[in-house]
């Protein structure tokens, strides 16, 4: 798979960069004349051959671009290694997946990442996957690792669903997050139970859902096979990226600009007004992996 690096602010100051970060999961830092920029890495791994005629995933295809993304992402040289830098063999793990029926977290990728714990020296009885049931899993209460994964969708509360909308269900009320397009969903990454323990996220972009109408709503029209994954160690930034390409998305098939109705605008807040992770493109280092046509971004 080819790699392409984007680096816009770079070519656009006629600043070159500072050196790849010996430590991939902190920002890049670029140098601007007197000004030093932080960016924080992004990755999309896609790959035409993940989805098969009939929309079945490959789960070796899969699995190839999770390593991949993660090597990438961490700046190691093979995937497990990688995986290594992520887990430790006494870590207690938390997968945050999501069951949402027309568009669910894969569970080829759900396998893919238990293996991968697995390998990583962490014993099965220290590994759960769950969703609803987060807050009384008696490992999600004492993670110390989390990963949050799940697909891109269209969503009638925040605009889109992504990493960020995903630990709403780490909150007793969460409809008490659903306030102004739920703006406040940043706040749940500050709670105690889950601050600093996101290891990974990984946003499934196979079959993206760019548009809906009403809560719940499911269209296969609106459906398109991107057959992509985006991850980071950054919600927000991951979310970013995720937008965006939805974005494009909805201006290619409406013809014209359409904004998300309710606006994703918790993305931004979660940056501007909670302090939680990036959303300012320039201040993303937006690596993409694999297969290029229609990557919309």
């Amino acid at each position: 798979m080819n790699n392409t690096i984007i680096t816009r602010r770079d070519f656009m100051k006629g600043a070159a960069c500072a050196g790849m970060a010996a430590t991939v999961g902190f920002p890049v830092e670029l140098s601007l004349g007197d000004e030093t920029v932080a960016k924080t890495k992004v990755v999309i791994i896609r790959d035409s051959t993940v989805l098969g005629g009939g929309g079945e995933i490959d789960s070796a295809v899969l699995s190839q671009m999770l390593d991949k993304g993660a090597a990438e992402l961490f700046d190691r040289n093979d995937a497990a290694s990688a995986w290594n830098r992520i887990f430790s063999p006494d870590d207690i793990v938390g997968v945050k997946s999501n069951k949402w029926p027309y568009l669910p977290t894969p569970p080829e990728m759900e396998r893919a990442i238990r293996q991968r714990a697995l390998k990583s020296g962490i014993h099965e009885d220290n590994i759960s996957i769950d969703d609803r049931g987060v807050r009384e899993n008696k490992i999600f209460k004492k993670a110390t690792a989390l990963i949050n994964v799940r697909a891109l969708k269209y969503h009638h509360w925040a605009g889109i669903g992504g990493c960020l909308k995903n630990y709403i269900m780490f909150v007793p009320r969460p409809e008490d997050y659903h306030d102004d397009s739920c703006a406040d969903l940043g706040t749940i990454w500050k709670l105690p139970h889950i601050a600093g323990k996101t290891k990974l996220n990984i946003l499934a972009m196979l079959t993206p859902l760019f548009h809906g109408i009403g809560p719940h709503h499911f269209d296969r029209k609106y459906v398109w096979e991107y057959k992509g994954i985006i991850v980071g160690t950054d919600p927000v930034a991951v979310d970013a990226v995720g937008l965006r390409i939805v974005e494009a998305k909805r201006m290619e098939h409406f013809g014209k600009y359409r904004p998300l109705a309710p606006p994703a605008h918790h993305i931004r807040f979660a940056e501007t007004r909670h302090g939680v992770g990036t959303s300012d493109p320039d201040k993303i280092e937006l690596i993409k992996l694999g297969w290029q046509d229609g990557v919309l971004i």
